[in-house]
């Protein structure tokens, strides 16, 4: 049985209007699968770039793997991004044309044990919009508490 693991960004659905998510696929060496697997990765400093037609994923902290000895790979390094070609060619005039930014929202392992990367292309939020949803999360936490004690 494995065990799947789900990492998040927080701090994306904080900052950014989600406006289309996608799923794709992580070129990584042997020793950062196997830190993913353990947990010891974090993507909330990361972002999503083109080089040429190409999409990487930059800043993304994945630790050493502990047992790599030489073997073992950088900590932050740039990671190829799997998508279709369509999905790359509309990400890309998106990102262009409108001025959207890419940014990774949560890394997971799926059935099969391989790493995926959910991204999301994204709007920046004003900071009247971030303090709405402190506001909205404020008033559900206490909805929530009032549950509670009935």
């Amino acid at each position: 049985m494995l065990k799947t693991v789900n990492i998040l960004n927080k701090r994306a659905r904080f900052d950014y209007e989600i406006i289309e998510k996608f799923t794709a696929g992580i070129v990584l060496a042997g020793t950062e699968i196997k830190s993913i697997r353990l947990g010891k990765a974090n993507i909330t400093e990361s972002f999503c770039e083109f080089s040429g037609t190409e999409l990487f994923a930059i800043n993304t902290y994945i630790e050493e793997y502990a047992f790599g000895n030489q073997f073992n790979h950088k900590a932050r390094s740039e990671r190829k991004l799997l998508l279709n070609k369509k999905e790359l060619k509309g990400l890309l005039k998106s990102v262009q044309a409108k001025g959207l930014t890419i940014v990774p929202l949560k890394l997971f392992t799926n059935e099969k044990g391989m790493a995926k990367l959910e991204i999301g292309l994204c709007k920046g939020k004003k900071t009247y919009d971030k303090r709405e949803s402190l506001k909205e999360q404020d008033t559900k936490r206490d909805l929530d508490r009032i549950k509670k004690s009935f």
